[in-house]
Order: structure tokens, then C-alpha cells, then sequence
């Protein structure tokens, strides 16, 4: 038996690599119940993340493949769920100016953000279209073929370029610098790495740092300045990292080398000279200069 709504509505994402049983279920049983079907895909406003990883076209194509004459549409995400709920109303009409529509909601979906002027409904479990664990189960598997390496590809080209933010840290004890060495490396460098989505902030990414690359506790973090780092590991790429330099005082602990740190040695600061520090470093030990340390 039709449902009063002549439209039916379904919102998800999505982002799997081939429509699943319990997808083509659902949108089957949504062209039974209504006369007319449009799908939005819900668009991220980052690009290839590891939540969304698949563009709005390949998701498309996807659908069309298996139900050609169903009409899919773009929604994006918006900060607000007032305004996305108005952008989805807008977008229902501007391709049916007129007729009720109902909306498929499924577990763990939109239904609790929506506040515009059409009903909702929550769908049985046929689908779960933010299922992570799916997601989960593509990323280890590693597929021996030309079409699985060509995705990858198109999945790195088809990023901005990115920076990657990291922090060091100048770690002052009287007259004198904790510095540490790496394995490969003869000369030295300050301690640090990169900014964790842990971190509430730079200050506290570098206390981290400095607790995990030395084993000491520091305090009265202060603001240096930033430079992008030639790093070896990105000479070539597109993608760099832009390092935020602080000075922080020793507090306490015993210093030891320690994750990917080889050697740490407490430095007399007035001893030091650009020649004892790695090239990616060396302008790092500039800024520190140029604030008279």
C-alpha cells in the first residue's frame, strides 16, 4: 500500500565501495511505497576524509548503476542544523514544487537535527549508512589489482594541499638547552613532533613532546614564532610542515632519550652556533636568536 506521501526522501552517505543487500532493500521498498524518490548524498565540506571518503560523483555513479532512474541530488553540510534542515526543504521543492514528502531516517542519521516542514520516518535496520566498522573493514584490506591502486590515486590527487602543523620546543634549564639527536642524524635539534587532534593547543602539544621525547615536566611555555620546516621526508611533496617554536622552563625529571630520540645533551646556550644544529632546525635556532635568548 502507497503512503500518502507522494515523494519519498531518503538522506545518507553512503560511503562504501558498492551498494550493500540491505541498501538496495531499502531503496527498493522506498520506490514501493512512493510514486516519486529523490536520494540526497550528504557532502562533507573537507575533502577524502577517513569518516567521508568517497566525492559526491563516485557516490552518484555508484547508486545509478543499480537504479538508473532515481534522481540523486547533493546536500551539503552545514554548521548550523536550522539551516541545513531549510537547505533540504528548498531542495525538495525545487524539484517538486508540489506534494508531501516523507523522509527516511536511519539509525544514528539526521531525524534528531531535522526542524523543517516535512515528516520523518525511521527505517528498520536494513541499512546503516554511517556504519564505520564497513569503512574500517576497506582500510585494511590491501586488493592486488589495477582499479584498487588507481583509487588510491584519484583519492591523493584529489586532496588541498595540506600542512602539517608541528611544534618544538626550547628547553632552558640557567645558562643551558636541552637538545636531542636522532639515530640517523650527527647534529642535534629541538624537541618535538607533530600536533596531535588530542592536543587542546600548541602549549600543550609541546609539554607532550617534551615529556615523551625526554621525560622531563616543563612550564612557562612562551611563544617564539613559526617556520616552515624543510623537512627530507617532504622535500619533494606538495604537502609541508610549518613548525611553532616555543621556550619552555625546565620543571623537573630526570632527562633520558627517549621515542624516536637517539640522544639528548644539555647545551651551554652561549656556546651554541647554527653549525650544531640540523639543517631543518637551523632556522629555528635563528628565530631564538633574534629574540635574545
Amino acid at each position: 500500500m502507497k503512503n500518502t506521501q507522494e515523494i519519498g526522501v531518503i538522506i545518507g552517505r553512503f560511503q562504501v565501495a558498492e551498494l550493500y543487500a540491505g541498501h538496495i532493500e531499502l531503496i527498493q521498498k522506498v520506490i514501493h511505497n512512493h510514486k516519486q524518490i529523490v536520494i540526497f548524498l550528504n557532502v562533507a565540506p573537507v575533502l577524502v576524509t577517513k569518516k567521508n571518503p568517497l566525492d559526491f560523483i563516485t557516490r552518484k555513479e555508484m547508486i545509478l548503476k543499480v537504479f538508473p532512474n532515481i534522481t540523486i541530488l547533493s546536500l551539503p553540510n552545514e554548521p548550523d542544523d536550522n539551516d541545513w534542515s531549510r537547505e533540504l526543504d528548498k531542495r525538495i521543492r525545487e524539484v517538486f514544487s508540489i506534494g508531501n514528502a516523507l523522509l527516511y531516517s536511519g539509525r544514528d542519521s539526521f531525524r534528531s537535527a531535522y526542524t523543517g516542514i516535512f515528516e520523518t520516518t525511521e527505517i528498520e535496520q536494513i541499512a546503516d549508512f554511517s556504519d564505520v566498522e564497513m569503512l574500517k573493514d576497506f582500510s585494511i584490506e590491501t586488493k592486488a589489482n589495477p582499479n584498487f591502486r588507481a583509487g588510491v590515486i584519484f583519492a591523493v590527487h584529489n586532496q588541498y594541499p595540506k600542512v602539517f602543523p608541528t611544534v618544538d620546543v626550547a628547553i632552558m634549564r640557567d645558562d643551558e638547552m636541552l637538545l636531542g639527536r636522532k639515530s640517523h642524524q650527527a647534529l642535534f635539534r629541538f624537541i618535538g613532533g607533530f600536533v596531535d587532534p588530542t592536543d587542546d593547543n600548541f602549549e600543550q602539544a609541546a609539554q607532550r613532546e617534551a615529556q615523551e621525547e625526554t621525560g622531563v615536566e616543563v612550564g612557562n611555555l612562551q611563544y617564539v614564532g613559526t617556520a616552515k620546516i624543510d623537512d627530507w621526508r617532504y622535500r619533494h611533496e606538495t604537502d609541508k610542515i610549518i613548525t611553532t617554536l616555543f621556550t619552555a622552563d625546565y620543571i623537573s625529571g630526570n632527562a633520558k632519550a627517549q621515542d624516536d630520540i637517539a640522544e639528548i645533551k644539555w647545551f651551554k646556550i652561549n656556546n651554541l652556533t647554527t653549525e650544531d644544529f640540523v639543517v631543518e632546525h637551523q632556522v629555528l635556532w635563528g628565530l631564538l636568536k633574534r629574540n635574545k635568548i
